[in-house]
């Protein structure tokens, strides 16, 4: 039985382009069901898209994580491909992914960016790619792939169930994060990438959005590996701890009275400061532990129920 298969552009001020993704996509996909999320664009973009033959969805709020949050909750095909209405995606590199989810299984498909331009790719966004790539495969010991490819396909099973909190740019990083948290399995597989049309801009901002996204990343390490996150405070206030009670206790070892009061109580209250993230640690992580056995279980029922 074929799968239904809808293709998903979230947009913020992309009238120069929209019309042509649209175009291109349904020459490759026919039948599928081609939706635009309209993210509170100024430009016209919501309609020059309806002329174009998508379905448009409006979402008010600002930022890439709320556009793809409704994306998300309006579909209910097998398939869903979610691609960047900014033409640097090639609609024909789309069978691509259906034919790697097709052969190899797995609950997601990242496209992995190619390209023989120069210009498609910023210095400053790839540098960044990479080292938040290395951080989060260091941090979680997975592979997370291309972190900010815009061209994904995700299962039915994936997008119905994975928790989305991003509300900006860094949508694309809680999604490799909760893949890899959540268990999916999340293959790669390359496709052409190409610079923006003339006259189409990126709405990124280097700085910013880089800062978010570490931002972002904190928040998960400390919600999703807290023995982790709390141990290495821990081990930052023990470790002054040291350094500040050596002073009493060299005293109370030279003439058997602490000369250094201050360090002592110092020292002290970075001990108990290390005892209490320690234990908030352990703690959190027992939680984690049980919400992750309850998603699994969320996952088997959704699995089993009648479609």
């Amino acid at each position: 039985m074929p799968k239904s298969l809808t293709i998903g552009i979230p947009c913020y001020n992309e009238s120069i382009t929209v019309a042509k993704v649209i175009a291109d996509f349904r020459a490759v996909f026919p039948d599928a069901r081609i939706l635009v999320v309209d993210n509170a664009s100024t430009d016209g973009t919501a309609g020059i898209a309806r002329a174009a033959g998508a379905e448009v969805a409006s979402e008010p709020r600002k930022g890439k994580g709320y556009a793809v949050q409704r994306l998300f909750s309006m579909t209910e095909s097998d398939y869903l491909i979610m691609v960047d209405g900014d033409d640097t995606y090639p609609a024909e590199e789309a069978p691509k992914l259906i034919a790697t989810i097709e052969r190899e299984g797995g609950d997601t498909v990242v496209g992995r960016r190619t390209s023989d331009q120069q210009a498609a790719f910023k210095p400053a966004h790839t540098w960044a790619n990479l080292a938040l790539a290395r951080f989060i495969e260091t941090i979680f010991q997975a592979h997370c792939g291309d972190l900010f490819s815009g061209y994904r396909l995700f299962t039915r099973a994936f997008y119905r169930n994975i928790p989305m909190l991003a509300k900006g740019f860094e949508v694309e990083t809680e999604l490799a994060i909760q893949t890899i948290d959540k268990a999916f399995v999340q293959r790669d597989v390359d496709i052409a990438f190409r610079s923006r049309p003339e006259g189409s801009f990126s709405k990124l901002n280097t700085f910013s959005d880089g800062f978010r996204v570490l931002r972002v990343i904190i928040t998960i390490f400390k919600d999703f590996k807290p023995m982790l996150f709390f141990s290495q405070i821990a081990l930052f206030f023990f470790f002054f701890s040291i350094i500040a009670g050596t002073f009493p206790i060299l005293d109370y070892i030279r003439i058997r009275y602490v000369v250094h009061v201050p360090l002592a109580i110092l020292a002290t209250g970075l001990d108990l400061l290390a005892a209490l993230a320690l234990v908030c640690g352990f703690i959190l992580d027992t939680i984690v532990r049980y919400d992750r056995e309850q998603f699994f279980l969320r996952m088997r029922d959704f699995k089993d129920a009648p479609r």
